[in-house]
Parts: C-alpha cells; sequence; structure tokens
C-alpha cells in the first residue's frame, strides 16, 4: 500500500522520483510521487517525511500523478477530516504505520475522474471513500487502485460523505457486536462529544438505546449538553458529577449499562466500570489520557464485568470487503432517514493546514476539522 523501502537506496532527488514513481505502480493506494520539479502541480498533498509534531513534520508539497493503469482509479478529492487516529499516525504511536514519505489522512470523500479498462466497479462521477486506513487522503488527486475504494451514495451530505468511514463505523460495530442490546436498554460513555461518541449518540437513538453520556467539565457546559441532547443524547453528566455519592440515587431511574465505551483510559475508564450491570462489558477504543484501563478485582471478580477493545482496522482485517460494503450502506440509510448526521465540523482550505492541525488538537474542540480540496 505504501512507499516500497527502495528509498533508501535513492541518493538524488531524480532517482527519489523515480522509486517514488514505481512505488505508486507497485505498492498500491500510495499512487502519486513527489515531484522534485520546481515548477507548481496541480497535484497537491500534506506530506511527512518523519515522525512527530504534527504542525513541524508536515508540509504542503507537489505530486505527480501516475498515468491511470488497468485496475486504477484518478480520484480528485473533495473533502478529508483530521481524525485523533490521523495526528497518532504522524506522531508514530499508531498501530498501523505507512511507510515514509506518507500523505497524510486515513478518512475522506473523493469523485471519480477516469477509470482503467479493467474497473467494474465505479464509474466516473461517483464518489469513493477509502477502502481502509493509510490511503493518505490529505491530497488534491491521486490515482488509486479499485480495490483500495469504496463508492458511496451520492445522495448524502458531503460532510457526511467525507466522515462516514471511520467514526460511525467505529460507533455502530461496538453498540451491535459486543451485548446483545434490545430497545430501551442503556449505554453509557466518556468523550461524548468527540466524533464517535456523536455517532454513537444517534445510532443508540435509532436503535431504541438510551445513553449516559460523560464529557469533561468547561465554561460552555450547557451549550454542549444542549447540542448533545439535541442529537439525542437522554443524559448528559461531567466526569466530576459521575464520582460524586449522588450518582447513585441518579442510575436508580434508568437501566444499569450493560455496555460502556471508553475513549479515555484512567479515572474515567474506572468510573464507567463502577457503573455498569453485573456481567456488562466495557470496550476501549481509545487513550486520550494516555493511562491505563484500572479495573478493581472486585467488580471483575463480583460482578463478573468484561474488558474488550475494538480497532476498525483489525474488523476489517476479520471481515470481508462486502461486509464493510454492508456497513456503509446501512449508515447511509440512516443519514438518509435524518437519524444521522455528520460531527460538528469546521471546513479548512487545503492550504490552510497548519490551522487546521493546531485546531485539532487544542482542547475542549468539539468541531472536527475538514479539509476542503
Amino acid at each position: 500500500m505504501w512507499v516500497c523501502s527502495a528509498l533508501s537506496g535513492a541518493r538524488t532527488p531524480a532517482q527519489l522520483r523515480r522509486v517514488l514513481l514505481l512505488a505508486s505502480r507497485r505498492c498500491g493506494p500510495a499512487a502519486a510521487s513527489f515531484s522534485a520539479s520546481a515548477e507548481p502541480s496541480r497535484v497537491r498533498a500534506l506530506v511527512y517525511g518523519h515522525h512527530g509534531d504534527p504542525a513541524k513534520v508536515v508540509e504542503l508539497k507537489n505530486l505527480e500523478l501516475p498515468a491511470v493503469g488497468g485496475s486504477d482509479v484518478h480520484v480528485k478529492m473533495l473533502a478529508a477530516p483530521i481524525n485523533p487516529s490521523d495526528i497518532n499516525m504522524i506522531q508514530g504511536n499508531y498501530g498501523l504505520l505507512p511507510k515514509l514519505p506518507a500523505v497524510g489522512g486515513n478518512e475522506g470523500v473523493g469523485q471519480v475522474v477516469a477509470v482503467g479498462s479493467s474497473v467494474t466497479g465505479v464509474k466516473p462521477g461517483d464518489w469513493v471513500i477509502p477502502a481502509n486506513a493509510g490511503l493518505g487522503t490529505w491530497r488534491t488527486e491521486a490515482v488509486f487502485s479499485e480495490e483500495a475504494l469504496v463508492g458511496v451514495p451520492k445522495d448524502i451530505p458531503l460532510p457526511s460523505a467525507a466522515t462516514l468511514g471511520v467514526n460511525p463505523c467505529t460507533a455502530y460495530r461496538m453498540l451491535v457486536d459486543f451485548e446483545q442490546l434490545q430497545p430501551g436498554d442503556c449505554v453509557i460513555q466518556n468523550a461524548s462529544n468527540s466524533g464517535v461518541g456523536q455517532a454513537v449518540i444517534q445510532i443508540a437513538a435509532a436503535l431504541g438505546l438510551r445513553t449516559i453520556n460523560v464529557v469533561r467539565d468547561r465554561p460552555d457546559i450547557q451549550k454542549l449538553t444542549e447540542r448533545l441532547r439535541n442529537l439525542g443524547a437522554d443524559h448528559v453528566i461531567t466526569e466530576e458529577e459521575l464520582r460524586k455519592h449522588e450518582m447513585k440515587n441518579f442510575l436508580k431511574d434508568v437501566p444499569q449499562p450493560r455496555l460502556a465505551l471508553n475513549c479515555v483510559g484512567g479515572k474515567s475508564s474506572t468510573e464507567l466500570l463502577r457503573h455498569l450491570a453485573p456481567g456488562g462489558t466495557m470496550v476501549t477504543y481509545g487513550g486520550m489520557a494516555k493511562q491505563p484501563v484500572i479495573a478493581s478485582v472486585g467488580l471483575l471478580i463480583f460482578k463478573d464485568l468484561k474488558l474488550r477493545g475494538f480497532w476498525l482496522s483489525q474488523w476489517k482485517k476479520d471481515h470481508s470487503p462486502d461486509q464493510f460494503k454492508e456497513l456503509i450502506l446501512t449508515l447511509c440509510d440512516l443519514i438518509r432517514r435524518g437519524q444521522l448526521t455528520a460531527p460538528a465540523c469546521s471546513q479548512v482550505p487545503l492550504q490552510d493546514y497548519q490551522r487546521a492541525l493546531e485546531a485539532s488538537t487544542q482542547p475542549f474542540v468539539s468541531s472536527k476539522q475538514i479539509l476542503t480540496m
């Protein structure tokens, strides 16, 4: 999928250019090569050559677009978000790391410009999203292999299409795969204002599930609470409120959660466990606090709680491409019915990427940064 290890043997700009062009044809989705020409190209991309602080290592560079082969698809990117996993990948602390240099971005939506002679799944004019992480979506155009793409309907809003392939998929699978929940059952989650958290609220409501949504306290907590309630949240509480003794009385009025979704770790995840029903499951899919999940022996023994993890990339490895396509179509149906909207977002032109990267790493920012091409 990524630029081959032959890069290590390139010593001059011309050699680097040839290696990257060959890599784009042999190694899959990283199909555009870096231009050694001083002339500006119409194809631009956000590139990083080594791991580190995204604000320091990501650069806007010219790309060279290779010819479209028989199984290739020429795509004009329309919009691509900045997700926490994108930041982690650039920093070098993610479970999947591309060969360097690499184009940033694991998610986004593009429009097909042209297809190779053996391409049958998509046609010019169609919208497509990445089939897997590591495609490099922060660019204006690219040539990808057909198998690296999934077609999506064009009758959904552009922000929804651009943010469809990661957060909503994660939310849906966690709600469906770990506990056999029935309408009226309850789910508790932290980081409820995140992209996944907002998707959990909406998908749970569509499934008839109730949600207890935990967020960090902040100056505009009332505004955030109202926004999450408008998405379908049944209860919105702060981390501090969750730790109070009075929370036991509050939980008497709602079904005890059988499923907890943890994106934080540390004390926050410990509190989620304390409020789980006996036999319940906590699924960890992130670690924003950069602290371990600590479960007391008593909770594990006397409540028989289960600790699980979820990573969408692993789910895709364990399931067929058709199953992922089916998941995407299910989510598109929810979008059409008005039951699933894109997270609150700010659209930023590609050339203003530094502003978008900075905003995406600030605390208490509930707006996802979406790069527009």
